[in-house]
Formats: C-alpha cells, sequence, structure tokens
C-alpha cells in the first residue's frame, strides 16, 4: 500500500521528505554500516536535497546512485547528476558518488552501471520523482523498457528529450526496502487521482511508495 503524508504547503512537505530520507540512511547505516541509495534528477527534488545535506549522518557510509540519467555529454545542464552535484554532492564533506556514464550512450552507460548495482543485494532507499504522466525515473508509460527486468536498463524513444536514457528498472526499484516520492502543485492533482485509483501507471508498478505531497497536488482526491 502507498503511504500518504500531505502537507498545506509544499515547503514543508520537502522539509519532511528530508527528515525522513536522513531517518532511513540513519537506520541503515546503524543495520549495516552502509546505506546505499538512488536519487532523482529535475526540479522538484533541489530544495529538499538542500535540506538533506544539513543534515548530521555519517556521509562517509552513504552510497550515492542515480535512479536514471539523460543521455548528454558530461557537464550538460540537463543532465541529472549536475543538478545533485549543485544541490547536494558539493555541500557534503564526504561523498561516494557513482555516476551514471550516459555520455558513452544508453546501451554501454547501462551495461556499465548494471555490472556496478548487481554487486549489492538492493537498494536501502530510492528517492524517485513522478511526471504527468505517471511515469518514473525513466520508465515511461507504454515503453518497452518496462519489460526489461535487468538491473539497469537502456531506455529508447523517450517521449520528452534526450530520446535516450539511462534507468534502474521496475524490478531493482521494487526489490529497495524503500521507496518516496516528493511532489506538489496542481498540476499532479489528475494524476494523483490515477495513482489513487490503482491506474497501472508506472509509478504504480514498482511497489509501495512513501509519498510526501502537498495539498495542491492531492486535489479533490
Amino acid at each position: 500500500m502507498h503511504n500518504w503524508f500531505v502537507y498545506d504547503a509544499f515547503s514543508e512537505a520537502e522539509k519532511a521528505a528530508a527528515d525522513f530520507i536522513a531517518e532511513k540512511i540513519q537506520d541503515s547505516i546503524q543495520k549495516n554500516n552502509i546505506c546505499h541509495i538512488a536519487l532523482p534528477g529535475g526540479n522538484t527534488p533541489a530544495a529538499c536535497l538542500g535540506y538533506l545535506s544539513e543534515k548530521k549522518l555519517s556521509w562517509n557510509k552513504v552510497h550515492w546512485y542515480l535512479g536514471d540519467e539523460r543521455c548528454y555529454p558530461v557537464g550538460h545542464q540537463g543532465r541529472n547528476d549536475v543538478m545533485l552535484e549543485k544541490n547536494l554532492w558539493c555541500r557534503l564533506p564526504s561523498t561516494n558518488i557513482y555516476r551514471i556514464p550516459a555520455e558513452k550512450g544508453a546501451e554501454k552507460a547501462a551495461a556499465a552501471y548494471r555490472k556496478l548495482v548487481d554487486q549489492f543485494q538492493c537498494f536501502d532507499i530510492i528517492f524517485l520523482g513522478m511526471g504527468e504522466d505517471g511515469h518514473t525515473a525513466s520508465l515511461f508509460p507504454g515503453n518497452r523498457a518496462l519489460e526489461d527486468m535487468r538491473s539497469v536498463i537502456a531506455v529508447h524513444d523517450s517521449p520528452k528529450e534526450p530520446d535516450d536514457r539511462v534507468s534502474l528498472s521496475v524490478s531493482t526499484i521494487q526489490k529497495a526496502r524503500c521507496r518516496i516520492v516528493l511532489t506538489g502543485g496542481q498540476g499532479k492533482s489528475e494524476v494523483l487521482a490515477r495513482v489513487k485509483a490503482g491506474e497501472k501507471l508506472p509509478v504504480n508498478s514498482v511497489g509501495d511508495i512513501n509519498w510526501y505531497v502537498d495539498q495542491a497536488a492531492m486535489g479533490r482526491t
């Protein structure tokens, strides 16, 4: 079942999501002395990641991955790792970062990242985004990549630029110990209604999610 945490303002949801992620990181470190966490791209998580960077955690024991990456050259402003570097990684005293080498092309990058991800059992935390079409990571409705159950997959013919991407697969996200989505705004109310109705969207195919949303996104659902 999805768990819903609804706040009057999106800024409250951002802070609460950061608190939740920090708590889960701490739990993983206490249990296993390590935390494997995958992060989203886009603009929505930026402030939340800033709040997370202010937490007092054993950052040297946290291993950072990406849920997906766009096939742009290194340093391109459209890449997810550029946003993550700016809003989180550069603010931490110690980092273990595993970037997706998407500049090599989707197939080669997916194969390389797959070897890395296959070295551990599962992610402790996967922080996801969600589009207005119900996509998450780079798993888009109707895209054949949804059927690829290898841990990391190449995505072609994306409905959003760029056409080629790399993503964690449905099966990898399902195996994670914890999944969280942060989203907000009236523009997400329609798709959230579809999510709550149980429609078969990519974001509804990856397992139970801890949702941090504002009241505007919930609409009348």
